[in-house]
């Protein structure tokens, strides 16, 4: 007997909800490698740009953070190699020093205390996208994630290892979870690893789909209430978890070091 036929769509999101939840356990990577995990999938993901970008994600220790050696690309980073720094960069320990622009982090951090992860890149298609200083545009079911959720710097601060520009970032960034830079990349700021790393990946599709469609014709709008139902429907721990799983796998059979 087909006991769902006639719920309501709440309803069955809610037992969609309850089943993600029950299911879905925590993993058993460490934060350190949760966070090479990210650095390989990134890479994998187009996000390598040389050394350009970075990311950081907080320690136990207040004030101070994980992030990658200066020198170091994504698709060398490992548990082992990342380096522990406090917020005047300062390494505390590991070996070699940290990207001077994880200055800009570091504002973020102090502006928004539920950020545990900043992953900032400068990926083919939001590089490119950014040079035309429009706003990112969500028209499509799969990027609802960023729906209402992604900022816009039209302005370029210039190469941001100073005060000045972390300060301009993370006021432009204000409450949201992604920002597009102009004439720069892209900055996720997520409460977990698992949230920035799938971000991080879907802003670089969005910038992707946005060119392709913008070469093709005008991009038309989609209904506000059912982008934000989607937006809220995608966007949940359980479903950051389960994907960045999928991710990682993937990842880990190419990149069999980064977990040492």
């Amino acid at each position: 007997m087909n006991s769902t036929l006639t719920m309501s769509k709440q309803e069955l999101v809610s037992i969609a909800q309850r089943r993600l939840d029950k299911e879905v356990g925590t993993s058993t990577w460490s934060t350190r490698q949760k966070l090479a995990l990210a650095c390989r999938v990134l890479y994998d993901g187009g996000h390598d740009a040389g050394l350009a970008g970075q990311i950081t994600c907080r320690a136990d220790e207040p004030g101070s953070f994980y992030t990658q050696q200066l020198g170091l690309g994504f698709d060398e980073i490992s548990s082992s190699n990342l380096i522990h720094v406090d917020q005047d960069l300062q390494v505390l320990s590991g070996k070699g020093i940290p990207n001077p622009a994880n200055r800009f982090h570091t504002w973020v951090y102090r502006e928004r205390p539920d950020v545990n992860c900043i992953i900032h890149t400068h990926p083919a298609h939001i590089a490119a996208l950014s040079m035309l200083e429009v706003p990112l545009e969500i028209s499509h079911m799969d990027t609802t994630p960023l729906y209402g959720d992604c900022a816009f710097l039209k302005t370029w601060p210039g190469v941001p290892v100073g005060n000045e520009e972390g300060e301009i970032i993370a006021g432009a960034l204000g409450d949201k979870r992604a920002i597009l830079l102009a004439h720069h990349g892209q900055l996720i700021a997520a409460k977990s690893i698992e949230e920035a790393c799938v971000l991080a990946l879907l802003i670089e599709r969005a910038a992707k789909l946005q060119l392709l469609a913008m070469a093709a014709g005008t991009i038309q709008p989609i209904p506000p209430a059912l982008a934000t139902e989607a937006h809220d429907w995608i966007s949940t721990d359980k479903r950051n978890a389960v994907t960045f799983a999928y991710y990682a796998r993937r990842a880990l059979r190419n990149h069999t070091d980064c977990l040492v």
